[in-house]
């Protein structure tokens, strides 16, 4: 098999069909429009919303709430998953690749480290931000946190 015999697969691939020629097409006359009216002439388009002049849908229900842009979103980790990749690899120093490494991030993402679970080795830990609680943690065993 090279790349001059490549063909789709039977049946996914359909020809388009050919509006308004001729009778013996199928499609002439009026091209599958219908007779006249708004809908069979030139330009017509309609609203997305519109709903027959019924009052649409998208201006009934009740808007609520906002979104901010300025949001900075994280990937929590806590200190008890820091305890256990520690424990496992033999780590003293965690950073952003250690994490990506053993899977507990994906790349790209913000990491914030909090406070949840026991932390009994001295670890030195990089991330992008530190609740206090896990900070304090960190740095009452020795450890030290960088912010990067």
């Amino acid at each position: 098999m090279d790349l001059s015999n490549l063909k789709p697969a039977k049946g996914s691939v359909r020809k388009d069909r050919r509006l308004g020629r001729g009778q013996g097409s199928g499609t002439g006359g009026t091209a599958t429009k219908g007779h006249k009216g708004q809908k069979a002439r030139a330009g017509y388009s309609r609203d997305y919303a519109f709903e027959g002049g019924q009052m649409s849908l998208i201006r009934r229900i009740p808007k609520h709430g906002f979104k901010n842009f300025t949001r900075t979103e994280y990937k929590a980790i806590n200190i008890s998953a820091l305890q256990a990749l520690a424990e496992k690899k033999d780590l003293t120093r965690i950073d952003i690749q250690s994490l990506i490494d053993n899977g507990l991030v994906s790349r790209n993402k913000l990491v914030k480290i909090l406070g949840n679970g026991k932390l009994s080795l001295k670890i030195n830990v990089q991330a992008h931000a530190f609740s206090k609680s896990a900070q304090s943690a960190i740095e009452a065993l020795g450890g030290t946190i960088e912010k990067i």
